[in-house]
């Protein structure tokens, strides 16, 4: 019961997938995201832009072919003693990216450098405009004065810091300041401390991704913690979930599962949590399915499932929502645990992935494993497709997924 048409974004996804796991095979990915070999190895040639067939070179005569070797060889030649010498640069200004902000440290390189290779090869080299590099030297004494000026600052932070245990963050330090007569602002204040290695004591508090709307339309629970259903495509539960990224806000995952197969129907990412999210997560679960007409749809009672938006969606999809209590996660459990599963399982104990795009395809290769090869113990150790396609074998008893 895979899809038979693929929307262009999951070909795209399909593609990226495979290109950013170079020890896997056509094969490995493609059954991963349950799709045919060939298919896949379809995708990644157009994806490539590859071309069949090739126009063969006119033949050349053997003095031509020597003479053309020989220029080559010489060019060959000329270009490792360029990449010879850059390596040489290369390797005299790693001393100069230990720390701090790489621009002005391409251009401290050419300053000291400049008379022996010159500026322009230097700045090709090290990646820098020239035009940065003039200005750079043309506003040395102002980048001098500020310097000293946030040397002085940092001083006094330090003081402050210290005297309130360790625990004043940037607002408190920059009303400690300005009481003392400094006028500053805080995006200074933040901008030194984090250059310093200061910070306040923060506590500790967990990711929310429900915030209730009081003017929200609210809907009766239809589930009653009964996540249970007797066919697939009737009854269906859905959450957001984040997505933590290093050094950058988080993404966050819409999912629709259905409750009979536990299948993953349809899911959005997005790094917002407003309604467009939970309502690219429905429409992805309407391709899905082909209809979602007399389905039910339970959900918390987040906004993004109480806005006027998704109850629209709803409606034009001809879906019942359903909403759990208000602050009871045990009401909305199976989409809980579906979240539960996902984030230990791809982060791998990690606590954050490198990037935005690692975090997105590791959700799309895990749910997409999740639906067509990861075994579910409540479907008797199938996976949530193999279980749906045992639907048109009406002489099997199937285990209810609970």
């Amino acid at each position: 019961m895979g899809m038979k048409h693929y929307p262009p974004e999951f070909k795209a996804d399909a593609v990226a997938l495979y290109q950013s796991r170079p020890g896997a095979t056509i094969k490995s990915v493609a059954t991963d995201l349950g799709v045919n070999t060939e298919t896949l190895r379809n995708w990644i040639r157009a994806a490539d832009g590859r071309r069949q067939g090739a126009h063969s070179a006119r033949p050349v005569s053997a003095a031509q072919a020597v003479s053309g070797a020989e220029a080559e060889v010489a060019a060959l030649r000329k270009r490792v003693r360029e990449l010879e010498e850059e390596r040489d640069i290369l390797r005299k200004a790693a001393r100069y990216f230990a720390g701090g902000d790489a621009l002005v440290n391409r251009c401290q390189f050419v300053e000291d450098h400049q008379r022996r290779y010159g500026v322009k090869r230097l700045c090709a080299i090290v990646g820098t405009a020239r035009s940065s590099f003039y200005y750079w030297r043309q506003t040395a004494p102002d980048r001098a004065r500020r310097k000293a000026a946030d040397a002085a600052l940092a001083a006094r932070i330090r003081t402050v810091h210290r005297a309130s245990d360790g625990t004043y963050g940037v607002p408190r330090i920059t009303a400690e300041l300005r009481d003392g007569g400094e006028h500053v602002n805080h995006k200074r204040v933040a901008r030194i401390m984090h250059g310093i290695g200061l910070a306040g004591l923060r506590l500790r508090r967990k990711h929310r991704t429900t915030v209730p709307d009081p003017a929200g339309a609210k809907a009766a629970d239809l589930i009653g913690r009964d996540f249970t259903a007797k066919a697939p495509n009737t009854r269906y539960v859905g959450d957001i979930t984040y997505l933590p990224v290093t050094g950058a806000k988080p993404l966050y995952l819409a999912t629709v599962i259905d409750l009979c197969s536990r299948r993953l129907a349809g899911w959005a990412i997005a790094d917002h949590m407003r309604a467009e999210l939970v309502v690219d997560a429905l429409a992805a679960a309407e391709r899905t399915r082909g209809s979602l007409d007399g389905a039910v749809f339970h959900s918390d009672h987040g906004s993004q499932y109480t806005s006027a938006v998704f109850a629209d969606a709803c409606a034009k999809a001809g879906v019942t929502q359903s909403m759990s209590a208000v602050g009871s996660s045990a009401d909305n459990a199976a989409a809980e645990s579906w979240n539960a599963s996902m984030k230990p399982e791809t982060l791998k104990g990690a606590k954050a992935w490198p990037t935005a795009r690692q975090a997105r395809l590791a959700a799309f290769r895990w749910a997409s494993r999740y639906n067509t090869v990861r075994r579910h113990s409540r479907l008797g150790q199938r996976s949530p497709i193999a279980y749906e396609n045992l639907f048109d074998e009406p002489s099997i008893t199937l285990p209810e997924a609970a």
